[in-house]
């Protein structure tokens, strides 16, 4: 079996690979490139693995006038620049010894041991340069059925590293078919280590909860980790009531991070999560608009379609109601309003901090009218301050 991906034939790929394979090394692409491709999926990054030792990978990538740069070079990877595009390149790897946050490892020369220190296998499947498939741990059956598994023993892998826990379920979401449902081997090994969870960094674990909820539908893997306990360890609090009603309200917008969380109703999310101070305050205008009663016109008016969209379709979800039949003409109206009246259509006639109040006044006035007065009849209805 090959892939075929256009950028497995672009100069920048072409280069590496021929600065890296000269000589007979091997060299395979790995991980999310070879799974995506295989899936028919967009592919992002591209990393590979080697047999070449990372001092190996620095010397060819600079005779072939590569930029590399020793990223995380005890960990044997090195990042090589090619026309502008990264390539992170990781020596073959054995663990030698872990802690459930990170590993000590060996460098290996086979593929096999690279591949079995591995998390699932659908993540496991190499391709070689021309394209060409290699497949060590049997991850292509799972593949093809879209079964997200544990390599080997499911609780040894989790005990490597306990955000292996999370990136279970986030890889069921993105990648697992829903109607076979969770694999009972995976389950019963996140109930017996879920304790682990607490030895990771909260910045990991917000990674990880923001990319699963950023899937087209993360509900039935939330709602499993409500079951198993996996949820309130990472979100203390949090709620996953209205989670599913929200993504069947969105329809056909895109998958939003923010909003997903928003349902959840944590207080603690920044401190749980370590969430970038922008998500932090997207999640608390999001959530404060839902719970007022402000109209779709006026938030729109204020805040932006797409803002007031998803603020509504998060205030029908927590409040289990239906959207307003006349909500996208309403958020239409209001986003392409302008209010008619400036500061200096007031001049001299009101000034100081009597104009403020006058221009905010006018335009409650006009809002309540459905945006329909004219900067005329508005400035009549001015009353002396």
């Amino acid at each position: 079996m090959k892939i075929d991906q256009p950028w497995l034939r672009t100069p920048a790929t072409r280069n590496v690979c021929i600065a890296l394979s000269d000589g007979g090394a091997e060299v395979f692409f790995v991980g999310g490139c070879v799974r995506n491709a295989l899936l028919k999926e967009p592919v992002s990054d591209l990393d590979l693995a080697t047999s070449l030792s990372p001092q190996d990978v620095l010397e060819r990538a600079n005779r072939a006038g590569l930029k590399a740069v020793p990223t995380g070079i005890e960990h044997g990877t090195v990042t090589i620049l090619s026309e502008g595009q990264p390539f992170e390149v990781t020596t073959f790897r054995k663990d030698v010894a872990t802690d459930g946050r990170r590993a000590v490892v060996a460098f290996s020369s086979s593929v096999r041991e690279d591949a079995q220190r591995r998390d699932f296998t659908m993540n496991a499947i190499y391709a070689r340069p021309d394209g060409e498939v290699v497949d060590p741990l049997d991850g292509l059956s799972d593949l093809h059925a879209r079964r997200v598994r544990f390599i080997g023993d499911a609780s040894t892998r989790i005990k490597e590293d306990y955000l292996r826990i999370l990136r279970y379920f986030r890889f069921h979401c993105w990648y697992g078919k829903p109607e076979d449902g969770f694999d009972p081997e995976a389950l019963a090994a996140i109930a017996e280590t879920q304790d682990g969870l607490e030895q990771l960094s909260r910045e990991r674990v917000g990674v990880e909860i923001v990319k699963l909820l950023s899937a087209h539908d993360p509900a039935p893997c939330v709602a499993a980790m409500r079951q198993i306990g996996v949820l309130a360890r990472v979100l203390p609090g949090a709620n996953d009531r209205a989670l599913a009603p929200l993504i069947h309200l969105e329809g056909d917008l895109a998958p939003q991070a923010e909003t997903r969380l928003a349902t959840l109703g944590s207080e603690t999310l920044q401190a749980d999560l370590r969430l970038s101070k922008a998500m932090s305050e997207r999640i608390r205008l999001l959530r404060d608009l839902a719970v007022g009663s402000t109209s779709p016109s006026e938030l729109a008016y204020r805040h932006g379609a797409e803002t007031a969209k998803r603020a509504l379709i998060l205030r029908a979800a927590l409040l289990e109601t239906s959207l307003q039949p006349t909500l996208e003409t309403d958020i239409s109206i209001g986003a392409a309003a302008i209010f008619p009246v400036a500061a200096k259509d007031l001049m001299p006639r009101v000034s100081g901090p009597a104009l403020g109040r006058a221009l905010r006044a006018l335009e409650a006035e006009w809002i309540e009218s459905g945006f329909v007065l004219t900067r005329e009849e508005l400035i009549a209805t001015l009353r002396p301050d």
